[in-house]
């Protein structure tokens, strides 16, 4: 298997945490999306048609979109699971990680800021003030759901005693935040649930940093 990714692209990071946490060998090639390797003819048309990444690849088998690709690595190695299989439970968990997946990382990744940069023209400040937005608003819908959910499981992570995409989506989400300058301080449960990740060996392993194609 191979996994085509770029250390400080979040969904990619959401990727390798899960890879790491299921044990799935795998060869790492780093795209570098800030030269636009990932729009490469050859990539498009043999890796990933949706020019992006993160993409997995295992024989005749292409697959990208983060989300796509953990609900088949879960159904391809089923434990740890991810995805609760109990439907309320999976839908709390999909819940969050929809939340983060589909409305805050869209409008805050790497193409739609360089858009606003490079053909709106809007300024430095102004194109802070919109990631910061965008992550407060994501950010406290994150902190409710945990909130909500609090009561009916113990353990330190989203939601329970194990890991689970919603998990696997928040970590990257806070670390591109963090990165960035943002005050998280106010999401005491997210941050909590971070501060616990960051301690964990598949967690770890999966740090922007610790990647083949890292540059600081």
């Amino acid at each position: 298997m191979q996994l085509y990714s770029f250390f400080n692209s979040s969904t990619s990071y959401r990727v390798r945490i899960a890879l790491r946490l299921k044990g799935v060998e795998h060869e790492y090639l780093g795209v570098n999306i800030r030269t636009g390797e990932h729009r490469a003819p050859q990539y498009v048309e043999h890796i990933n048609a949706s020019a992006a990444v993160p993409a997995i690849v295992e024989g005749d088998f292409h697959l990208g979109q983060s989300l796509a690709i953990i609900d088949w690595l879960d159904a391809r190695y089923p434990e740890p699971r991810l995805i609760p299989a109990e439907p309320q439970a999976r839908a709390r968990v999909l819940e969050l990680a929809y939340l983060i997946g589909c409305d805050m990382h869209p409008v805050n990744n790497l193409r739609v800021l360089k858009y606003l940069q490079d053909v709106l023209d809007v300024t430095p400040e102004q194109k802070s003030a919109w990631y910061r937005h965008w992550v407060a608003q994501g950010m406290a819908g994150v902190e409710r759901l945990l909130a909500q959910a609090a009561g009916s499981h113990d353990g330190p992570w989203c939601f329970g005693a194990a890991p689970t995409l919603a998990d696997c989506c928040l970590v990257p989400q806070i670390a591109n935040a963090l990165r960035v300058g943002c005050d998280l301080s106010a999401y005491t449960r997210s941050m909590a649930v971070y501060r616990h990740a960051c301690e964990h060996p598949a967690f770890a392993a999966a740090e922007p940093q610790r990647q083949l194609d890292y540059t600081a």
